[in-house]
């Protein structure tokens, strides 16, 4: 079931006014017509499992045991969390309530480290946790802070307490909104603080009509009888509202597959009378088509040892670069990229000399946080080196190999530092091209920044549904789309566009849409195209994943 509803999530150290702060929020939402839900982690529940654990942490001896272990106790706490997350969190949600959560998952990790546990096991501990959140995520997160809170032992327990929160919401914030707050004024002033930012910046009608107005929207989005061919645009995506970019979204789609065929087939430029996709850099239809996934899916999947540690190995280094050169200088220095070969230390000095050289290590497709908080290193490219020496000692490819979804791959990718979720998505999508997992790639899709601006260029209003349900519905509907616009899109030897692809294509579309269409304002506010289109001479052999059975039948010097 979709997930309708938004979580509002609380953190910070004891004292610092959360719980207060957060009951005033659910009352003045409850007051505007808002349906909500006020849940607090471990669990408040009367006859919740997170009450006696609540119990045991602060009254051990009241229970009949005499000593816990502190990486016991906060896995109790866990298992509270996921108790709360399955009983009451997810139904809420998919009922289209905002669920608004005293503590979250940060107050494991911040007073587990007080308390002594390792980061190792905290990090064990919340990825178990994460498997129930699935692709759920805060809609933000309050971090409050008090100068003048009691509620610990020392004012240097107090400290590092603090320190270690800013450092988890530097983290965190690249992967969903952290509004920091500083509670040392009123209540009443802090709760308004609060609410506005929620008025202004959470992205949902609920906030705005209410949940009866939403669950009618969908309703009438899952009842929508099949429309003639004479129908307009907006009763077929009904409850979206497409704007003229829509038409153009499928438009471009089909002339830039053409534009692929076209040079497939040997044409000669121009290969297109666009006059945008002639002057300007675009990805193809198909991600899989694009230069750099080519590389990938032949040169760096399905080249080399076919272990499943080795090929992940091979594609996270690569992805995490996802640059030629960076790779090709990797194979220059050690033969071939092995478990066996790869170290920091090594692979630092090469990388390190190249930045000396004034080489460029990283592409410009995606951008890379530096984590620096997270390892201490000046250099972007030792905590990267760091992270996947780190996925490599926590055996992550054994849980890939285990796991059931993409979106778990997902998840598992997302629980390490300065991977966000386009980034998680990406690379889980990557990994699929190997064999170390075949998921259908129309299960699961996690919209990109501008994926999300192409969105919002392409429909005045979602009608109550959020971007990946638009994505799917896009998905669902492509070929009666395309045959109302009376274009003949070029299919990938029989695959369908993709979620990722039509991901992508909102992306592009956005982009395009900067110059063919610079009165319709997206989220971005971007107005400019950058890249412009150069042709290259290099060639390149079409080669997909053998699992999709494509047959390309001939091979073109090409570049894209």
């Amino acid at each position: 079931m979709p997930i309708l509803g938004r979580l509002l999530a609380f953190e910070g150290a004891d004292g610092a006014g959360k719980s207060e702060l957060a009951h005033r929020l659910a009352e003045s939402l409850r007051g505007r017509g808002v349906e909500c839900e006020l849940i607090a982690f471990p669990g408040n529940g009367p006859r919740s499992l997170g009450r006696h654990v609540y119990r045991i942490h602060h009254e051990l001896a009241s229970v009949g045991i005499d000593s816990l272990h502190t990486a016991s106790l906060q896995t109790l706490h866990i298992a509270a969390h996921i108790d709360e997350i399955e009983g009451r969190i997810l139904p809420a949600l998919r009922k289209g309530r905002i669920v608004i959560l005293d503590r979250f998952w940060w107050s494991t990790w911040v007073y587990g480290l007080a308390a002594g546990v390792s980061k190792k096991a905290l990090r064990h501990m919340i990825q178990l946790e994460g498997v129930y959140w699935g692709h759920v995520r805060p809609a933000v997160v309050f971090l409050l802070r008090r100068g003048n809170a009691g509620g610990c032992a020392t004012s240097e327990e107090r400290l590092k307490l603090v320190r270690e929160y800013d450092i988890l919401a530097e983290r965190e914030q690249a992967k969903y909104p952290v509004h920091m707050l500083d509670n040392d004024g009123t209540l009443a002033a802090a709760a308004k603080t609060i609410l506005e930012w929620v008025g202004n910046h959470t992205d949902t009608a609920l906030l705005r009509c209410g949940v009866a107005k939403t669950s009618q929207v969908l309703l009438a989005f899952n009842q929508q009888q099949q429309p003639s061919k004479s129908c307009m645009v907006i009763s077929r995506m009904a409850p979206a509202k497409p704007t003229e970019v829509f038409d153009t979204y499928w438009r471009f789609a089909a002339e830039r597959q053409a534009v692929f065929f076209r040079r497939l087939h040997g044409g000669t430029r121009p290969w297109s009378e666009d006059s945008v996709l002639s002057e300007f850099k675009f990805t193809n239809a198909y991600r899989a088509s694009d230069r750099v996934s080519q590389y990938l899916i032949r040169n760096v999947i399905y080249t080399g040892d076919q272990a499943p540690e080795e090929v992940f190995l091979r594609t996270i280094l690569f992805k995490i670069f996802n640059r030629i050169s960076t790779w090709e200088l990797l194979l220059e220095k050690f033969g071939e990229v092995t478990c066996e070969t790869f170290s920091f230390r090594r692979y630092d000095r090469v990388l390190s000399k190249a930045i000396d050289r004034g080489d460029r290590l990283y592409s410009a497709a995606y951008i890379m946080p530096s984590g620096r908080s997270v390892f201490g290193y000046a250099r972007k490219h030792r905590t990267h080196l760091k992270i996947i020496e780190r996925m490599l000692e926590d055996e992550v490819v054994r849980r890939i190999e285990d796991a059931s979804s993409m979106q778990i791959v997902f998840e598992l990718l997302l629980s390490y530092p300065t991977i966000g979720p386009f980034l998680a998505y990406q690379y889980a999508t990557d990994i699929n091209y190997s064999e170390l997992t075949s998921f259908d790639e129309m299960q699961f899709v996690v919209p990109g920044p501008g994926a999300l601006d192409g969105i919002h260029k392409c429909f005045s209003d979602l009608g109550g549904l959020n971007e990946v349900e638009i994505i799917k519905l896009v998905a669902d509907q492509q070929e009666k789309e395309f045959a109302r616009l009376g274009l003949n899109f070029q299919t990938l030897w029989g695959r369908r566009l993709q979620l990722v692809d039509c991901q992508n294509l909102f992306c592009e579309v956005g982009k395009y849409a900067r110059v063919a269409h610079p009165e319709v304002v997206g989220l971005s506010g971007r107005t400019r195209i950058k890249q412009k289109y150069r042709a290259t001479t290099t060639p390149i052999e079409y080669f997909y994943p053998p699992k999709w059975n494509i047959d390309v039948g001939s091979t073109v010097g090409a570049s894209l």
